[in-house]
């Protein structure tokens, strides 16, 4: 079988100069097929290199397969797919024939010119553990060629040009580095067999190193300039207001904007809902929960002008705003109380700080640029370290940080806890940024180039470098203890945590262990004196037992002070002492009442324990000095370091360097995040603005202007409305970047306060409303649901901030929160467990961040009518709601039917559901006049539980 093969892409520019590369074409032959075509030409000259799959590195390539006869040599083919009796061509490689990377498994290093960025990687990997930041055992540092030949306690590590006399090499084969009975401890594996001889081979060279800037290269595939004039690679455009008809329908200029879409079909807007819909509609929108029916009553008796806009004002100044929209946040973020990844999916004692933060952030209105700059970089905003006093700026700051905490991090667990799961870590923050601020999937070229957008490889390796000053895998700090005893006791930085918080919040801390500690020690000092008389009589049994001669003696001798015994006592006491003192253990054995004694005093303290709070602490990120080399990892492998990049923005936004600097000073951070926030928060950056403004429009129209929320690039979708777009993002952006503002607004236009109904034009014309020619009727939420059955019983504890509550399993294994004395907190205080949450939220599609969630999924299941049909926690609900209307309206069936409505719907019954009611009452206080011994309340609860489950009541309009 023969085949003529052909294709081209651009030319090679991936490796240093002083390196020739060489090409390897490897396909798949089916295996009927004994023959296949195999020749590659490179500027008319035949090219053949065999080589490992390890050493090859993608590179793009002019190249051409001629019609040449070969035998199929399967060591030399690499099966990615295939297709029947067809020769299928997979792949073009550079090979580095002088000079390459790393060597693993078994392959000769004869021949390759190996640097010191070749073997370095290996020792920061295998040995930066031990001899590296944090530790330098035996004082000696392997982070570099000049600390190798300095050496340590036992002299240089290595001999230049003499392998055999090189003490690190002598260590390695004797297994003594890395130390075996370590490895697990410091989640490091032993050195392979190829990474030995590679070390080998650059000591047997003379330790060559070659400058670093040669060593880095060039970007191997360019971003072009026509690849930046995609439209959100560009900067928010200017666009005038157009002219529309309906002039009387526009009360701001997103109305003429969404006219001029809609007349070119021959619509118009809706006409506007009426008042009872409306304060509904923003209530649910700006605090996630109905309006209480007296704030419906003075707006519907505010005839005033402004009364609409009044109104949107009491909502945003509501503290429950912060609740509702710093949840959107906490989705962003991937906010968890958990850190995931592992079966004992432990707890973050600390991780409630971001998210009050978070809520604390959006109640103030505080400026969306400086949020981002806060979460990116606020340990580079301000000295804590030396500050005199932390301020409540400083300790937000801090706090703020957590933002790049969020994602699932399994590597406080040794066995987890190896290079690959930390480097997971730092994958996981860039794709939070990359889908929550700059909505673009920034993870897709970890391993390659992004297939669809200009993102290069070495972009997002560049993206990685930025955060190395906090997340560097060669000098890593545990981020959380399943200990609680580790928090409480823990020395600085012994963890991922700061110190930094304010001196009250300590000192009440401080002051409750001293009350714990005082409550134990009482405890143990009762406990002692419960049980002397039960020791001293053993000691006195015991005592009896030995010859009478030796009682005097030996009483003398254990009764005397250690400091003033002869050598006849000391022997005597050395003796007897464990015959006649015994452990808590052995006296258990022989003695009840002393075994019950102490089991009893041991229930008590470890009561008491378990009042303690974690340590005052801050899960906080924050730069150490500075980091490692950042490498680009050939197919995302760690195994296979290439060459070293440095720290850049994307080069598809930006065509400048970021402004790298330590953020004051003498200051030993970076400034890299810093760098990175600034360049983000500029007015003229083509995402950031468009993307947080179509987030808010998306959480008030069920859908954003671009309805892929994370995808902002080829492969997502367009914006319905892109002069808006930009016209809003610029408006944001010269706004001061206030998200209340945008709200404004936004539900003071016409377009928001349409009517949700359909008509035949709209449904010819606008069937999916993506012109937005009616208001989209939208489902409650998982947590709105939730908070607002929690509002209508009566039974919402409105409490804000603190640690989570937590969730417990129930016998039949439904997940619930575990409650307050008044019933239950909001569903943002509820614990985020990555695992398992609350059974009701995760069937109404609450998500599990992995590791964030930009866009929830909305279902529509039998589970979820099941749930508010026959859930054991909905009926007790139903019952309180029964209570609290009875409260408001007296016992009249009439007066509490009104009532029942005007709390659910937000609107009195019709005459034709008032009768209806008034049927089904009356008939359910017979069905349960039996068997129950308050039918009235009971028939009054199922009343309750009906308008629950209509769909009035669950959709928002």
């Amino acid at each position: 079988m023969r085949h003529t093969l052909s294709g081209s892409v651009d030319a090679i520019n991936r490796v240093s100069p002083s390196r020739t590369p060489e090409l390897i074409i490897t396909y798949f032959v089916h295996p009927d097929c004994k023959t296949a075509t195999k020749s590659l030409t490179v500027s008319g000259k035949p090219v053949k290199t065999p080589c490992e799959l390890f050493r090859l590195e993608p590179g793009r390539v002019r190249i051409r397969v001629g019609r040449q006869k070969n035998t199929f040599r399967k060591s030399r083919v690499y099966l990615i797919h295939s297709l029947p009796r067809t020769v299928c061509l997979i792949s073009v490689f550079a090979v580095l024939t002088s000079g390459g990377s790393p060597a693993v498994g078994g392959e000769e290093t004869e021949g390759i010119r190996v640097t010191q960025h070749d073997v370095l990687p290996t020792l920061w990997l295998r040995c930066a553990a031990c001899h590296g930041r944090q530790h330098q055992d035996g004082d000696l540092d392997l982070r570099s060629k000049a600390s190798i030949l300095k050496g340590g306690k036992s002299g240089p590590a290595l001999v230049p040009g003499d392998p055999e006399n090189s003490l690190i090499l002598k260590r390695i084969h004797a297994e003594e580095m890395p130390p075996r009975k370590r490895l697990i401890e410091v989640s490091v594996k032993p050195m392979e067999e190829g990474e030995i001889r590679l070390l080998t081979a650059w000591i047997e060279a003379g330790t060559p190193e070659v400058d670093n800037n040669s060593h880095q290269g060039n970007i191997e595939f360019p971003v072009s300039d026509e690849d930046r004039q995609f439209w959100s690679f560009q900067p928010p455009q200017e666009f005038p207001v157009p002219s529309v008809k309906t002039t009387e329908r526009v009360r701001n200029s997103i109305d003429a904007f969404i006219l001029e879409k809609l007349e070119a079909k021959g619509l118009s807007l809706s006409p506007e809902a009426d008042r009872r819909t409306l304060i509904r509609r923003a209530a649910f929108d700006l605090t996630g929960l109905p309006p209480e029916p007296e704030k419906v009553d003075v707006f519907l008796a505010d005839h005033e002008p402004g009364a609409y806009a009044r109104m949107i004002e009491t909502l945003l100044s509501s503290r429950r705003y912060g609740e509702r929209w710093g949840g959107y946040w906490l989705d962003r973020a991937g906010y968890a109380d958990t850190e995931g990844e592992r079966e004992q999916d432990i707890l973050r004692p600390h991780a409630y700080r971001y998210r009050d933060y978070v809520i604390r952030a959006f109640d103030a209105d505080k400026p969306y640029d400086r949020f981002l700059l806060e979460q990116l970089a606020g340990d580079e905003l301000a000295d804590y370290e030396n500050a005199k006093e932390i301020t409540p700026e400083i300790y937000d700051n801090l706090v703020a940080t957590g933002f790049l905490r969020m994602t699932p991090d399994p590597t406080w667990f040794n066995v987890t806890g190896f290079v690959p799961n930390r480097l997971d870590v730092v994958a996981d923050v860039v794709d939070v940024l990359g889908s929550a601020v700059l909505g673009l999937a920034v993870k897709c070229a970890r391993c390659h180039e992004h297939k669809f957008d200009p993102i290069p490889q070495e972009d997002y390796y560049s993206l990685t470098a930025i955060f190395k000053g906090a997340y560097d895998e060669h000098d890593w700090m545990k981020p959380n203890s399943s200990n609680l005893k580790d928090l409480i006791n823990t020395g600085r930085y012994s963890f991922r945590y700061l110190p930094h918080v304010p001196a009250e919040e300590l000192r009440e801390w401080k002051s409750r262990e001293s009350e714990l500690e005082a409550e134990i020690a009482a405890l143990r000092k009762t406990s002692n004196e419960q049980v002397a008389p039960l020791k001293q009589q053993y000691f006195e049994d015991r005592l009896a037992e030995l010859p009478e001669a030796l009682r005097i003696d030996v009483r003398r001798a254990v009764e005397t002070g250690a400091d003033k015994r002869d050598e006849i006592q000391k022997y005597l006491n050395e003796k007897f002492k464990t015959t006649l003192f015994p452990t808590d253990e052995q006296l258990k054995e022989s003695n009840e009442d002393f075994k019950n004694a102490i089991e009893e005093t041991e229930k008590q303290i470890e009561s008491v324990e378990k009042k303690r709070w974690p340590k005052p602490m801050v899960r906080a990120l924050w730069d150490r000095g500075q980091p490692s080399p950042t490498y680009l990892l050939r197919r995302g492998d760690y195994l296979t370091p290439s060459r070293i990049v440095e720290p850049a923005a994307l080069s598809v936004l930006s065509t400048s360097k970021l402004d790298i600097k330590p953020p004051w000073p003498g200051s030993k951070k970076t400034g890299r995040r810093l760098a990175l926030a600034k360049w983000l928060v500029q007015p003229d950056h083509p995402l950031t603005a468009r993307v947080m403004v179509n987030t808010i429009w998306k959480h008030h129209f069920r859908y954003g202007i671009v309805k892929s929320m994370d995808n902002f690039g080829h492969t997502g979708s367009l914006p319905t409305h892109p002069e808006l777009l930009d016209w809003l993002a610029l408006e944001f952006s010269r706004g001061h970047w206030s998200v209340k503002d945008m709200h404004r607004l936004i539900m003071n236009s016409s377009t928001y306060r349409q009517k949700s109904t359909v008509t035949p034009a709209q449904e010819q014309f606008d069937l999916d409303n993506d012109l937005l020619s009616r208001y989209p009727m939208k489902r409650m939420e998982a947590e709105v649901l939730w908070d607002t059955l929690l509002l209508l019983s009566g039974r919402l504890d409105e409490t804000p901030f603190g640690s989570a509550d937590g969730v417990k399993v129930r016998p039949d294994g439904l997940v619930t929160a575990i409650g307050t004395d008044k019933g239950w907190r909001r569903s943002i205080y509820v614990e985020h467990n990555r695992k398992q949450n609350m059974t009701i939220l995760e069937c109404f599609d609450l998500p599990r961040p992995t590791p964030n969630c930009v866009e929830r999924t909305i279902s529509t299941v039998a589970p979820q009518a099941l749930h508010l049909l026959n859930n054991e926690t909905i009926s007790q609900l139903t019952l309180s709601f029964a209570d609290r209307v009875v409260q408001k309206a007296g016992t009249d069936p009439a007066q509490q039917i009104e009532k029942c409505y005007q709390l659910a719907l937000g609107r009195s019954p019709t005459s034709e559901e008032k009768e209806l009611a008034t049927e089904t009452f009356h008939r359910l206080r017979e069905a349960w006049n039996e068997t129950e011994s308050d039918p009235d309340r009971k028939a009054l609860a199922n009343l309750c539980h009906i308008l629950i489950n209509s769909a009035e009541f669950i959709y928002i309009d």
